[in-house]
């Protein structure tokens, strides 16, 4: 079983969610899907000019996944725009770096975190 993802942390919410060429119906486009974390990654690194070091750090990842997540969406943008495809941007698994992390909450009978078993 594959580790889970650890929650990148975004600055913001994307203001605009979807890109088409244009002239083109809709209908007609084959779309790629870029997730917010890649957008996140491509704003502070491409557009905000920031190292690689110092976006790892706001997006609370490590300067190797920072990579890998840039490799990707650089290549799904250069696909897009190559081949005429729509961008539409959605999905991840990212939390808003302003908001507070919510607190686990105490379930009686239950306790917090893992499941003690037993003789451990």
């Amino acid at each position: 079983m594959p580790r889970p993802f650890n929650p990148r942390r975004i600055g913001m919410m994307p203001a605009y969610t979807y890109y088409k060429p244009q002239g083109i119906p809709l209908r007609t486009l084959e779309q790629v899907n870029l997730t917010v974390d890649e957008i996140e990654a491509i704003r502070l690194v491409d557009f905000e000019g920031m190292y690689h070091v110092e976006a790892a750090k706001k997006m609370n990842i490590s300067r190797q996944t920072l990579g890998r997540i840039l490799e990707s969406a650089h290549k799904k943008i250069a696909d897009a725009l190559v081949t005429g495809k729509a961008i539409s941007i959605e999905g991840g698994c990212f939390e808003i770096a302003d908001r507070p992390r919510p607190m686990p909450q105490f379930q009686p009978g239950r306790g917090f975190g893992r499941r003690h078993r037993g003789g451990r």
